[in-house]
């Protein structure tokens, strides 16, 4: 009796212990969504210019100014997915030319990891139909799974940017790829990675790219400021985008133990006019002169701080090509 008492007793926690658990299972799942703001905010098209401003003149110095500004703004307005986007880009930033720390950057950087997969998070919710946002959030959750060891966040991230890929492929394979060039050159990621580049310049120029002779001046007529291709080209958001996609891709040519090419591939970003204008030119002939001693020089896994360093590990990882 004692027993049947004890059992009754403990079915009926067990199906209270449920009901809670499925009562609060209900109240997440009925919660409603999250949707975008109608109309955004003065103080966010303030932070806006102030974002733009920052980017374009490569001012690493003046990214907490900006993020003060822009945070001001996502508190007021957080179903702005602008917004979030840009908050998500500087902490990008801040992670990506950490090189330019004159002391070092400290462990706490990594935390710049994590506030923009956050941040990047909340934009796709907003719009999940920028293609772009989902493609910096996919390679942030594989950076924020690298730094803690999380192979199932890493998973996640890797999945998702194939997604991106597909969304939009001329934007993004070059966002999967040039995370993946700071792997080791004998790495599948790195040898994905590069693939990812090749990828990238034929859906680009409409036509498989020559491998061995990469002369891309047959294809810049095809230039345009329009539709999915406009990402294949400079614009305002990106004002040297072109040159500083063949300075990573010949970067990763060179790793990979192929300069010949490199140098190739390298001299693709004089033919635009802009060139002239970049600010990052004398880094790009330097790497024509040295390509063949680049070679172990991008293969080392610890150079040191007076060694040339890759465009992804560099101190313009992205002002090389939203620099003006």
């Amino acid at each position: 009796m004692i027993h049947s008492k004890r059992h009754h007793t403990a079915l009926a926690t067990g199906l209270a212990m449920l009901v809670v658990a499925g009562c609060g299972t209900l109240a997440v799942w009925s919660a409603p969504d999250k949707k975008p703001s109608a109309a955004r905010t003065p103080a966010a098209q303030q932070a806006d210019q102030l974002f733009w401003q920052t980017l374009h003149a490569g001012a690493y110095d003046r990214i907490p100014a900006s993020l003060t500004a822009l945070k001001a703004a996502y508190l007021a307005d957080p179903n702005d997915s602008v917004t979030a986007a840009h908050i998500g880009f500087m902490h990008i930033w801040r992670l990506s030319e950490r090189a330019r720390i004159p002391s070092g950057p400290g462990p706490e950087i990594t935390d710049d990891a994590v506030l923009a997969r956050k941040y990047f998070e909340e934009a796709v919710r907003l719009d999940p139909n920028d293609a772009r946002y989902l493609g910096f959030y996919a390679s942030l959750l594989m950076r924020e799974g690298s730094i803690h060891k999380d192979e199932k966040l890493t998973r996640r991230g890797y999945y998702t940017m194939q997604d991106a890929v597909a969304a939009w492929p001329e934007f993004n394979l070059f966002t999967s790829g040039y995370g993946f060039g700071s792997q080791p050159y004998d790495s599948p990621r790195f040898t994905e990675g590069l693939e990812a580049q090749w990828k990238n310049v034929d859906v680009c120029a409409g036509t498989t790219v020559d491998r061995v002779n990469p002369d891309y001046a047959p294809y810049m007529k095809l230039e345009t400021k329009q539709g999915p291709k406009r990402a294949c080209w400079n614009s305002w958001i990106a004002p040297h985008n072109f040159e500083g996609f063949f300075l990573n891709f010949g970067d990763m040519l060179v790793k990979s133990g192929d300069p010949a090419t490199a140098v190739k591939m390298y001299a693709n970003a004089k033919l635009t006019p802009d060139y002239a204008k970049w600010p990052y030119r004398e880094a790009l002939e330097a790497r024509i002169a040295n390509a063949n001693a680049n070679v172990a020089t991008f293969r080392n896994p610890k150079p040191s701080p007076d060694t040339t360093k890759m465009m992804v590990q560099s101190t313009y990882a992205c002002a090389g090509c939203h620099q003006q």
